[in-house]
């Protein structure tokens, strides 16, 4: 049916679909928008083509980017790996007058991450023994990162056997240590390195004086004989 055979009724019909198709595909940015202040979790495939510093997702027309540097937790060297690939991804980035639109696959997996992390961290029962390095110190105590999303406190007073003031003086930024689990609340860990060098340093001296008490001290063989011990064996003229 041509313009001049439509009724004035169809021909509004038609430039009202139009405007909503029209309207639709602009309204990407919208969408794309609400996504990212909702912290929407969108599957998208991205392109097979490759292009520098990431790879490309096209969502209704319009073309996204992922920098390499979201694509994973870890870092990326090959980018063909992830061309043509499903992904989970969050909008960190929507700007319609600079036409950029930037998704991150980084997001989805840290929070995921994050949720384990919380699961394992409320897992952790109290007298737990771990291992971590020494993440940083404050004057208060040491932050011992036990993984990328755990981390707890060892307070100053719970260091050292020895009172200090600065842990500084026994710990370095970046040693492994291992800590013992004291509490687990609200999601912080409290940890001790004390508990497990105090008992272990109080055993080593039980041991020692154990063995001091045993020790057989040797007789003396007697300083003063008998006159007639002395005089045995000589004959008198």
């Amino acid at each position: 049916m041509s313009e001049e055979t439509m009724s004035m009724e169809e021909l509004d019909e038609a430039v009202e679909k139009s405007f909503d198709t029209f309207k639709d595909d602009d309204n990407i940015w919208v969408k794309m928008k609400k996504a990212m202040d909702e912290k929407e979790v969108l599957t998208v495939t991205t392109d097979k083509a490759a292009v520098k510093g990431g790879v490309t997702v096209t969502v209704d027309g319009k073309r996204a980017f992922i920098p390499a540097s979201q694509l994973a937790l870890t870092r990326v060297d090959n980018l063909e790996d992830y061309q043509g690939k499903e992904l989970q991804v969050r909008v960190i980035e929507v700007s319609e007058e600079k036409n950029r639109l930037i998704f991150s696959s980084k997001a989805v997996l840290r929070d995921s991450a994050k949720a384990d992390a919380e699961a394992r961290l409320n897992a952790i029962e109290p007298g737990t023994i771990l291992e971590g390095t020494v993440d940083s110190i404050k004057p208060y105590g040491a932050f011992i990162k036990i993984d990328d999303f755990i981390t707890g406190l060892v307070h100053v007073s719970q260091i050292s056997a020895k009172r200090i003031k600065d842990p500084s003086v026994v710990l370095k930024e970046g040693e492994t240590v291992k800590v013992k689990v004291l509490n687990v609340k609200d999601g912080k860990l409290s940890l001790s390195i004390k508990a497990l060098t105090a008992p272990q340093a109080e055993e080593e001296t039980k041991s020692e004086d154990s063995e001091l008490r045993h020790v057989k001290i040797p007789k003396a063989e007697p300083l003063v004989q008998n006159m007639g011990d002395l005089l045995k064996g000589f004959k008198l003229n």
